[in-house]
């Protein structure tokens, strides 16, 4: 048996120059500490470059648009047809068949039932569902909704809202659905605030006797909440002791969805 033959010295060399390339565009695209673009120098030195190659390297970029060069300041940033390939991406995401295994193992995990949820305030729409395999186990349907104010997904939606959405969702009335619903504008936004902080939403049988459910949401590329994820069982199996548990279940499977969709999680900082 021989031994393969070796890559030829120019295709190495144009594979380590694309990888290079590519380098360049993600360090433009990453390095947020300027926005008005990076001057040569500054990106020889942060890709441990030498200016010559990097010269070479960002012409061909140049030329098609991916990396612009200011003609005053002569710094370097991002061109326009890195838009046109963004906006091709996201157009031609297909969200349920990426969020689809995610949903599953977090069904099995969980042992409940999974609901993919998304906002048309003042409510929530369910757009995909994992059944429970458990004998008892919540009625719900694709293409249901259920008001915002007092399920787990819906004020997951809400605290990551702007205010006038909020305000519109408590405008359109709070009545009880249970006995613990939140019908009070101020105990439901100290409990958007928590929602923010803690990074998972809970439906403390508020929206149906009998039935806890814990949520938590999926950003996209923006940052913004598009979808949210919930886990809903009878109250007897998903106790008050559960919800931390299924929380971090839920902020693990949504952190991964996220990163599936090309989606960015904002950090504490950026919610205060």
């Amino acid at each position: 048996m021989t031994d393969a033959p070796d890559t030829p010295p120019a295709r190495r060399n144009a594979s380590s120059s694309l990888r290079r390339a590519l380098g360049i565009l993600m360090h433009l695209a990453e390095d947020r500490g300027h926005p008005h673009g990076v001057t040569l120098t500054d990106l020889a030195d942060g890709l441990g470059m030498s200016k010559s190659t990097v010269l070479r390297l960002v012409a061909p970029l140049r030329d098609v648009r991916l990396v612009d060069q200011d003609p005053e300041s002569g710094r370097y940033r991002l061109g326009p047809q890195n838009a046109l390939l963004g906006q091709a991406y996201l157009e031609r995401r297909d969200t349920r068949q990426i969020t689809s295994p995610v949903l599953h193992r977090l069904a099995e995990d969980s042992g409940e039932t999974v609901h993919l949820v998304t906002f048309d305030p003042p409510e929530i729409v369910y757009i995909d569902k994992v059944e429970s395999t458990q004998a008892v186990r919540m009625h719900s349907r694709i293409g249901s909704r259920q008001p915002a104010y007092c399920t787990a997904t819906g004020k997951v939606f809400l605290a990551h809202s702007a205010d006038d959405v909020v305000d519109k969702v408590i405008a359109a009335g709070l009545p009880a659905r249970t006995p613990a619903t939140l019908t009070s504008p101020e105990r439901l936004r100290q409990e958007l605030a928590l929602i923010r902080q803690r990074g998972y939403a809970v439906d403390d049988v508020e929206n149906e006797l009998d039935i806890r459910c814990v949520a938590a949401p999926v950003h996209d590329h923006k940052g913004d909440v598009t979808t949210a994820v919930s886990v809903s069982g009878p109250a007897a199996r998903v106790t008050r002791d559960r919800v931390p548990e299924l929380g971090a279940l839920l902020v693990a499977a949504t952190g991964a969805i996220t990163q599936s969709l090309g989606g960015v999680a904002p950090g504490v900082d950026d919610l205060a």
